[in-house]
């Protein structure tokens, strides 16, 4: 009686954290599908795969008329951060990694 008692509180407590796990990964997976719904995609940290990066940075750069220094910076930070902020200039606010890494000097590292 007690081993079927202490068998079943076991197999309760197993559903309550498989249920537990269940609801903790549903909302990733909306938030995921929310941002590439919103147009947010490419833009939020971390929204990018590493081999998208080229055309955002193409995008990025469009408008200077230092496109190889411009490539080469947006290229190094899309890989570290994975995002890159809309438009050819400013919008750093929606991708934090990008905007707060800086050079020795205190300068923006990002384009």
């Amino acid at each position: 009686m007690a081993k079927t008692l202490s068998n079943a509180i076991l197999c309760f407590l197993l559903v309550l954290v498989l249920l537990g796990e269940i609801q903790a990964s549903g909302p990733a997976s909306q938030k995921q599908q929310g941002n590439h719904a919103n147009g947010m995609y490419g833009v939020t940290q971390g929204s990018l795969r590493p081999q998208e990066c080229g055309p955002r940075c193409t995008a990025r750069c469009s408008a200077t008329a230092y496109k190889k220094p411009c490539m080469f910076f947006c290229q190094k930070c899309c890989a570290k951060c994975l995002c890159v902020p809309p438009g050819t200039y400013g919008n750093k606010q929606y991708c934090p990694c990008y905007n707060n890494w800086k050079t020795k000097r205190g300068g923006p590292k990002c384009p």
